[in-house]
Formats: structure tokens, C-alpha cells, sequence
């Protein structure tokens, strides 16, 4: 363990007014390193700075602030492994997940909005047939993007490098400054990411990152007066909230919450596909992790099969110390989540479910271990059905026919991503276009990074990734003149 981090505040790295909290390993429960406690005005302060910074920053050349990003990306790629292994042991990912999907998409992201694109978009003119001297006039037009200002970046635990840098990269590119406030649970990657952006030359106040394990500092970075959006990435309740407060600033918003994704398997799906997929769910982040399939909805013809199948699965995979060569379920990032988590399994049983697989905790000295567990013979108004557990369980509930599945898949208060398994393609895309969720997977789980990405419901407000990133961070502005 080395000593405590320091805060990023104004390009200066900071002794925190309220000392330091342990990072605790969730595979081993030893501590990771300390992290820094700011104070509301060290937050505020850092607001301040980013602030201060704003303007220049958002004058810069965009093909300068894409050539940092570059670099940012080039010096996180030339330490991915050192920055993968303190990823893992915050977070209890894999070495495969955390070297590829953590580290390496931090740094694609970066990369990815090195790229700069058009700013303004030219208009068709219109004839005013009413202008402002009572004659008809030819207007030009000319939509141009803008800055927003300063963007408070609040990101989550299951990925500290591809949640902040989906935020920060477009963020900066489209010229704005950031103030970051890491997850309490997994902050020290967040500042090694700021040590690359420092190394890559970004200004000082450009970006800032703050921690703290108390909720105070979270409010000090929302509702500082210099803040002029938010990003936030993690529950419904916590957003909720942040948008209360949002909402007297008349702060802007993007918001990306909760989810209980519905996976739709038809009786002439490819159920090996729809396995696979679903069981992204038990491997993946553990299964904390928003997009997941998690609420299967199986025709009736297919159901003994698919709960079979999906239950030999789970047991299948291997679970324990994330280092090991073969595991694939690491553990959950903290005892807390994982009583939690185990506390709705035992629910599902109360309310009648049928445990098929897991349902016990994994034999280990040290760790957060959950199995991989599957409810079966699951009804619509359990909670195990309607609420996100965000760990490795999946629920399974039957279907008789098309309608059904859409009424079943849209009886949720989330809508982020949800999934549609058919060999009839044109079947699933009609039942697609029907599902009230912000994406939908069609017979696969996979992402096209350009596609935008956001919730409908209590999934989230907004879209980013690719372009509309760009979009989500910054103003539209108007310019007419006389043609």
C-alpha cells in the first residue's frame, strides 16, 4: 500500500481536508490504497477552477484538444497493465475484463473522440414571408454546437475507466471542463486516469477529480453555482435526486440509471445464442451491470429447455480469486452488495420462485462471492422480477404468445436495453420496435459503440456514446442572417 492519494483540483494535486478511507480489495478484503476525502469546498473549489479554466479551454482549436485526447489515449494504452491490475484488485474484475474492458476501452474512448467532426451544420434557407419590415426576406441559417461549460461527471463502480472516459473524452472535445467525482468504491483509477490526462498536457483546471465516501461531496459537486451539468451514471434513487437539484439550477442532464432488462426468447429461437447471451448476465461485471438480461420472458414451448440449459450454464462457470487463470465470476465489489444481493434470492424464494442454480454462497475464506443463481417459475409482481438486483442472478418467467411477451417485457418501471431471441428476423424486429426500452439487441447482446445509448422511463434521461455524446454535451445555437 503506498500513501494517500491526493485530490486533482486546478491542475495541482491536493492534501484532502478530510483525510483518507481505505479501497478494500473485493476478492481478498485487503486494502487497495487510501483514497482521499474532500470537503464541500475542495469540491467547490474544484468547480471553481474548472470554472476559471472554461474559457480558454473552450477557445482552444477543436483539433488541439482532440491532439491531448490522443495522447491521453496513447499514455493509458503504454500502461494498460499496471492501470489493469489496480483496476482489478478495486473492482474484483477479472484480468481479461479488466485489461480489454476496462483499461482498453478507457483508452478506445479516448481515442475515439480524437477525431474531430463538424461543429455546425449549414441549414436550407426559407422565405420569410412576414419579416420584421412587413416584405418578404431569404434567411440563412446555420445550427452551431457550443460548449455547455462545466460538466460534473458522477460515474459508477463496475468500470472506472470506460464510464468516466465516456464522459470526459466527449466532454473535452467538445470544449468543455470537468469536474469528476469518482465512485467511493474504486476512485484510484479515476486519478491514474488524470495522470494521463495531465502527462498528455491537458491545461490546469481542465479537468478535476474529487472523491469522497460520504454523500456530502457528491451534493458539493452538483450543486456548486459553477456547475452547469451534470453527468451522472448509477441508481434510479440517486438520480432522482440529483435531479431535484438539477432542476432549481436549470442544470443540464444526462443521466444513465438503472435497468431490468427483458430478454424475449421465441419457441424458434437459437437457444445455444440465447444462452450464451443471457449468461453475460452470471459472468459479466458479475452481473453488475445495467444492460444486463436479466429478466428472461420464454415462450412455453422452449421453457423447461431454456431454464435447463441456462441453469447448466451457471454451473459451468467458474467462480473465485479473479486472477486465477479460467475464472469467469469474480466477486461483487463489497459485503454490503453482496447481503444485499443474497437478500433477494432469499426473497425470490419467499415469493415462490424456484431456485435452479447458485442460490448458495461459493466456499471462500476471503471475498465477496455471489453464484451465479437462476429463479425459475417467476410471476410478473415479484420483486425479484420488478426490481434491479445488479448482481449475477437472473429470473425466469414464461409466455404464451407474441403479445404477451411485449406486455410482459414492457411491464417494468425501467427501459434501458432489452432483448429479443427469434429465428423469424422480422418477427423480432416488429416485437423490438414494440418494447419501450432505449436499445434492443436482436438476437445477440452485443453494442455498436455509434449507436446512442440511454433509457427510456426510470432508465435514464438523455443519449451518448459516438456522435451523440457530442451532442449530449453541448448547446444548440441558432444563427440567422439576411440571404
Amino acid at each position: 500500500m503506498t500513501d494517500g492519494q491526493r485530490l486533482f483540483i486546478g491542475g495541482s494535486w491536493v492534501e484532502p481536508d478530510g483525510g483518507h478511507y481505505e479501497v478494500i480489495d473485493p476478492a481478498t478484503e485487503d486494502v487497495v490504497g487510501l483514497a482521499p476525502e474532500a470537503s464541500r469546498d475542495q469540491v467547490h473549489a474544484a468547480a471553481a477552477a474548472a470554472h476559471e479554466a472554461f474559457r480558454a479551454w473552450s477557445r482552444v482549436p477543436a483539433e488541439e484538444r482532440a491532439a491531448v485526447l490522443h495522447r491521453a489515449a496513447e499514455e493509458i494504452r503504454r500502461n494498460l497493465v499496471p492501470y489493469a491490475e489496480l483496476a482489478q484488485a478495486e473492482t474484483g474484475a477479472t484480468t481479461g475484463t479488466a485489461r480489454a474492458m476496462q483499461v482498453g476501452v478507457g483508452a478506445a474512448r479516448f481515442q475515439r473522440y480524437a477525431r474531430v467532426e463538424p461543429a455546425e451544420e449549414p441549414l436550407p434557407p426559407q422565405i420569410n414571408e412576414a419579416g420584421p419590415f412587413g416584405r418578404a426576406a431569404v434567411m440563412g441559417a446555420l445550427a452551431v454546437r457550443q460548449p455547455v461549460g462545466v460538466v460534473t461527471c458522477i460515474t459508477s463502480y463496475n468500470n472506472p475507466w470506460a464510464n468516466p472516459a465516456g464522459k470526459i473524452a466527449p466532454a473535452l472535445a467538445m470544449g468543455n471542463t470537468v469536474v469528476v467525482k469518482p465512485a467511493p468504491q474504486d476512485p484510484l483509477s479515476v486519478y491514474r486516469m488524470a495522470q494521463a490526462l495531465e502527462a498528455a498536457g491537458v491545461p490546469p483546471g481542465v479537468v478535476n477529480v474529487v472523491s469522497g465516501s460520504r454523500a456530502e461531496v457528491g451534493e458539493a459537486a452538483v450543486d456548486s453555482d459553477d456547475v452547469d451539468m451534470v453527468s451522472f451514471t448509477g441508481s434510479t434513487a440517486v438520480g432522482r435526486r440529483i435531479a431535484e437539484v438539477c432542476g432549481r439550477g436549470m442544470k443540464r442532464q444526462l443521466m444513465e440509471l438503472g435497468g431490468k432488462g427483458a430478454a424475449v426468447v421465441f419457441e424458434d429461437a437459437d437457444l445455444e445464442s440465447a444462452v450464451r447471451g443471457i449468461g453475460t448476465t452470471f459472468s459479466f461485471y458479475s452481473g453488475q451491470i445495467c444492460t444486463a438480461p436479466t429478466r428472461v420472458l420464454a415462450q412455453r414451448a422452449v421453457y423447461d429447455r431454456l431454464v435447463a440449459q441456462l441453469a447448466s450454464y451457471a454451473g459451468y462457470l467458474k467462480v473465485g480469486d479473479p486472477r486465477a487463470e479460467g475464472t469467469v465470476v469474480g466477486p461483487v465489489i463489497s459485503a454490503a452488495h453482496r447481503d444485499r444481493i443474497e437478500s433477494y434470492v432469499e426473497l425470490g424464494r419467499k415469493e415462490g420462485a424456484r431456485v435452479v442454480a447458485g442460490g448458495e454462497r461459493p466456499p471462500s475464506d476471503r471475498g465477496f462471492y455471489v453464484a451465479p443463481t437462476l429463479l425459475a417459475d417467476c410471476t410478473p409482481d415479484m420483486r425479484v422480477v420488478r426490481e434491479e438486483i445488479f448482481g449475477p442472478v437472473v429470473v425466469v418467467l414464461p409466455f404464451d404468445d407474441e403479445e404477451e411477451a411485449v406486455a410482459l417485457a414492457n411491464d417494468s418501471d425501467y427501459g434501458l436495453i432489452d432483448y429479443v431471441w427469434s429465428g423469424d428476423v422480422a418477427r423480432a424486429f416488429r416485437v423490438a420496435r414494440q418494447l419501450r426500452a432505449g436499445g434492443v439487441g436482436v438476437n445477440t447482446v452485443g453494442r455498436n459503440m455509434e449507436a446512442p445509448f440511454g433509457g427510456f422511463k426510470q432508465s435514464g434521461v438523455g443519449r451518448d456514446v459516438g456522435s451523440y455524446a457530442l451532442h449530449a454535451y453541448s448547446e444548440l445555437q441558432s444563427l440567422v442572417w439576411p440571404g
